[in-house]
């Protein structure tokens, strides 16, 4: 359990920090359309501080996870995933949108579901 948080922990801080960073160049990876405006601008970076927390939860589970709250960020991390997973599937195939990391973001939050699901099961 230790390497998924550790994992689970990287990619959240990663994103966390693109999206604080540089909301709009992570918008136009994902959907090939940038941000603009200072609302989008502002939403984005609330969702970057969001992963950046998530990413910090990972990152402290990673030395107890057997307890109970490490068990709560993986149940956290799998619904994170499967609603990351579907939204980006739907601006993919619902709303035509393309960038050129959006299948292989929805391939990766549902291949760490699964792990999640796994690490559950345990």
């Amino acid at each position: 359990m230790k390497h998924f948080y550790t994992v689970s922990a990287v990619f959240e801080l990663g994103g966390g920090l693109a999206l604080l960073g540089v909301p709009s160049a992570t918008a136009q990876l994902l959907v090939g359309a940038a941000l603009q405006g200072p609302v989008p601008l502002t939403v984005a970076r609330v969702g970057g501080g969001g992963l950046f927390a998530l990413g910090l939860a990972c990152w402290h589970a990673r030395g107890d996870a057997q307890n109970r709250a490490a068990r709560g960020v993986a149940a956290a991390m799998l619904s994170y995933n499967v609603l990351v997973a579907a939204v980006l599937a739907f601006a993919g195939l619902g709303l035509g949108l393309h960038g050129l990391a959006l299948w292989p973001a929805v391939v990766l939050h549902a291949a760490m579901a699964v792990w999640c699901v796994v690490v559950l099961v345990r």
